[in-house]
């Protein structure tokens, strides 16, 4: 006899904080579950943690064999970057388009597309945290048909806020409420329709409270003693409202349903966003040039607080301010002045170089898509660079300008290894100013030759691995220099831990043995008494005896 399975995933839902909050009593539905249920922390890959998780659990195989490694595309033949978004599964199909003998329901789930090989509705960019792909569903008239009866994601592709505007925050933390009481019901229309094989859904609120309200939950930030010990826990209430939403749909669920719920990655205090967004694209451009692009500091000198204050001009145009510029009394305006006061202003100060740094806000007005990514800003000095930092989500991404490679390399092939031996080393000896704690803790090279020109390596010729200790604001290079201080951004962002918590009629209760990320679609498949793709790398958390693929 078949078991349905209900799978629910919380995206970047770190297991430390779910634990401590079920163990707390906060998380009442998941405390039950776990109670009644089996258990284990997932590991996934320790580079592209942020872009490659949702593509790993869907196919079953690791970036390595799928080739996607990052929805930011970068051309060597132009030095172009572009957003490509989902994999496309042209290779590997999503482990749940099982064909006519399994009925599937899809709702929600991040960074996929559809596929006409699944039974079943599938309903995508509801309300999903970078869903990477249009609104769309199958049948065509499912997605509206919701949306009527149940209303939009109020923040569906506007999940953010500045993280020193408490306001905004609380703003934030109401609507994705909202969202998450109306997905809740979708979820429950959808699991009423018809005896579903398989439903699966994913809420994207834990990705976005995660990045926007750490700081208001979790000591270890540096912006808690300033704004999260007077301000509600956000954070938490977000997550009390998602596990009261999942007991509202199991409600619905068969009572004979195995209940999964999972994690493919995690969440911590924010360790890479200016590092490998701003930190290291300035770097590499000091490198190049000698000279600074951005927020120079002086080595050694006494540094200010941190900037917690709130304007109104946004990350964007904060970091935009500190732009080096030689010109004292431009340099002023532009840190003080209106954003649109100094663009009338800026003229009369005389032609920009010929080459210059490109501006977000131009950028935004062009409608080009990675506007709010710093390396992008640096993009038109890429050509004459030895080296540059790529666009990021997560690590800190290096390509080599390869002479053969790019259209206008620079970099001898048999130069290669000791440019990347140079950059690493230079890499190690960076610190944070603020706690000299080093700022690196693992440089990968994803080439063993220079000559490597397989299809499916990433763009990136250096993977940066920062630390994850301490929220960093300003870095300190013996080589190079002073960077910062620079407002914080996002105050969380990713580790390559997630977590799975069974329930069910084939679930033994317990504790089981570690497990990764690939091993989450092999589990799911185990449990509809599917036949296992051969391809797939994982292997079923649950001892369920599978069929075997022909």
């Amino acid at each position: 006899m078949k078991h349905p399975v209900i799978a629910i995933g919380l995206d970047a839902a770190d297991p430390s904080i779910i634990e401590g909050w079920m163990a707390q009593g906060h998380l009442k539905t998941l405390s039950r579950l776990r109670d009644q249920g089996a258990y284990t922390r997932l590991e996934t890959f320790s580079h592209y943690r942020a872009e490659t998780p949702w593509t790993t659990f869907l196919t079953g195989c690791s970036p390595k064999n799928t080739g996607y490694w990052s929805p930011v595309k970068y051309d060597e033949a132009t030095y172009g970057v572009t957003d490509i978004g989902a994999y496309d599964f042209s290779e590997y199909l999503p482990f749940y388009a099982l064909g006519s003998d399994y009925r599937v329901a899809v709702f929600d789930m991040p960074q996929s597309k559809l596929s006409e090989q699944a039974n079943g509705p599938q309903v995508l960019a509801w309300g999903a945290h970078s869903a990477l792909t249009p609104s769309e569903s199958l049948p065509a008239h499912l997605f509206q048909e919701l949306v009527t009866q149940h209303g939009e994601h109020p923040v569906f592709n506007k999940d953010h806020a500045d993280t020193r505007n408490l306001p905004a925050l609380i703003e934030l933390k109401d609507h994705l409420v909202t969202g998450i009481h109306r997905r809740a019901k979708i979820c429950q229309d959808l699991l009423q329709r018809e005896p579903w094989d398989l439903f699966l859904t994913v809420f994207g609120e834990t990705h976005s409270a995660g990045h926007f309200f750490w700081h208001l939950s979790q000591p270890e930030h540096p912006l808690y003693e300033v704004m999260g010990k007077a301000a509600p826990d956000l954070m938490l209430e977000t997550f009390v409202e998602i596990d009261r939403a999942i007991g509202d749909i199991l409600s619905k669920a068969p009572e004979n349903a195995t209940v999964l719920v999972f994690a493919a990655h995690g969440m911590g205090s924010n360790v890479m966003d200016l590092p490998s967004m701003f930190f290291l694209p300035e770097l590499m451009y000091r490198f190049n040039f000698g000279k600074p692009g951005f927020a120079p500091g002086k080595l050694g000198a006494p540094l200010p607080p941190p900037k917690t204050s709130f304007k109104k001009r946004g990350w964007l145009g904060e970091v935009w301010s500190l732009k080096a510029d030689s010109n004292p009394v431009r340099s002023f305006l532009r840190q003080n002045a209106p954003t649109k006061v100094f663009e009338r202003l800026e003229p009369l100060f005389g032609a920009s170089p010929e080459t210059d740094l490109l501006a977000p806000h131009t950028l935004m007005a062009e409608g080009d898509e990675l506007y709010f990514q710093p390396a992008r800003w640096y993009q038109p000095f890429w050509p004459q660079m030895k080296a540059f930092a790529l666009p990021s989500y997560s690590e800190g991404y290096i390509r080599i300008n390869l002479k053969g490679r790019e259209p206008q390399g620079i970099v001898e092939p048999a130069e290669y290894d000791a440019l990347c031996d140079e950059l690493t080393q230079l890499l190690y000896n960076l610190k944070d100013a603020r706690t000299g704690q080093p700022m690196v803790r693992g440089v990968t090279r994803t080439r063993e030759h220079a000559s490597d020109r397989d299809p499916k390596l990433p763009d990136a010729d250096l993977v940066v691995l920062w630390q994850e200790d301490h929220a960093a604001d300003t870095v300190d290079s013996p080589e190079l220099g002073r960077v910062g201080p620079v407002p914080y951004l996002r105050t969380g962002s990713h580790r390559s831990r997630g977590f799975f918590l069974a329930h069910g009629p084939k679930v033994t209760p317990g504790t089981l043995p570690p497990g990764h990320s690939l091993d989450l679609a092999p589990t799911i498949l185990t449990l509809l008494e599917s036949p296992i793709p051969s391809y797939i790398e994982g292997k079923s958390l649950l001892e369920v005896a599978p069929k075997v693929a022909v």
